[in-house]
């Protein structure tokens, strides 16, 4: 689940910063995390945007 691929990819740049690694790999991690939040939103918000799609039309057809 997407999930739990972000506090996996959390706790990798959690413990790369805490080990002071090269930035270029902090970044990288910084990177990925952010993809996988964006996603992870979009994903929500698709699903939010259905579930009022489908109220409007129970009430609609009310």
């Amino acid at each position: 689940m997407i999930n739990d691929e972000i506090c996996k990819l959390r706790e990798e740049l959690n413990k790369s910063i805490v080990e002071g690694k090269d930035y270029k790999i902090v970044y990288k991690i910084s990177i990925e995390l952010d993809k996988l939040i964006a996603e992870y939103y979009q994903e929500t918000s698709n699903k939010h945007k259905k579930k009022q799609k489908r109220i409007y039309t129970l009430i609609s057809v009310m």
